[in-house]
């Protein structure tokens, strides 16, 4: 959880701030994505919501329940790590059906897909040993 702890801070309270962004139209249009102003790429972005804060508070949650020293942690880590990599999945795919790189974007979604793998499988081994030890 000590390198963890990092990335779902970032990530998490990144999404916050994001969204608040958004809603407030706080991002200007010269970093905007292609069609930022579409009302069908306005809807795709907001499609996106409840994905972003589903992640915020499963991430969030597990490191309130890791302080509280609760093994529950790691449920709501593993939660948070595979919804991350597909919002991230979600996006570039869009991206690259629709022929556009614009590489502030890709960039923030390409962390979102690839900081979950390394800690994915850590946690999954975690898991996996502790499941075998009490087998």
């Amino acid at each position: 959880m000590k390198l963890l702890k990092p990335f779902f801070l970032v990530t998490d309270i990144g999404f916050i701030i994001y969204w608040f962004a958004t809603f407030f139209h706080l991002i200007p249009k010269s970093v905007a994505f292609k069609d930022y102003d579409n009302p069908i790429i306005i809807a795709w972005n907001w499609s996106f919501f409840p994905l972003d804060i589903l992640i915020s508070i499963t991430g969030l949650f597990s490191l309130y329940l890791y302080k509280l020293k609760k093994d529950s942690w790691k449920d709501y880590a593993l939660i948070s790590l595979v919804l991350t990599f597909c919002s991230g999945l979600q996006a570039i795919a869009y991206w690259a059906f629709i022929r556009d790189f614009d590489l502030m974007w890709w960039a923030f979604n390409l962390y979102l897909m690839i900081y979950p793998l390394f800690f994915l499988r850590m946690l999954l081994i975690q898991k996996n040993s502790v499941s075998f030890q009490r087998s």
